[in-house]
């Protein structure tokens, strides 16, 4: 079992202006956080998003959609 703390979405991502205009990118990229999302939703899969945006890193992807889904599942993103 692993027993590694799991990151925060402020420890995945960032919101800096002088990064893409304050858009919110994954840490150490200048990929927008939409851009999974957007390609995710138009059929690309994980690996496809991968390929397309190298300085991305699987286990973060995996982390912000854990972490998304979650805030999204909770009673107070009502």
């Amino acid at each position: 079992m692993d027993h590694r703390r799991q990151p925060l979405l402020d420890e995945l991502i960032i919101c800096d202006p002088a990064i893409m205009r304050g858009r919110r990118v994954f840490r150490g990229t200048r990929v927008p956080v939409e851009v999974l999302f957007e390609n995710l939703a138009d059929g690309m899969s994980l690996d496809e998003v991968l390929v397309e945006y190298p300085t991305l890193d699987r286990n973060d992807i995996v982390r912000v959609i854990e972490l998304a889904s979650s805030a999204l599942a909770s009673p107070q993103a009502a």
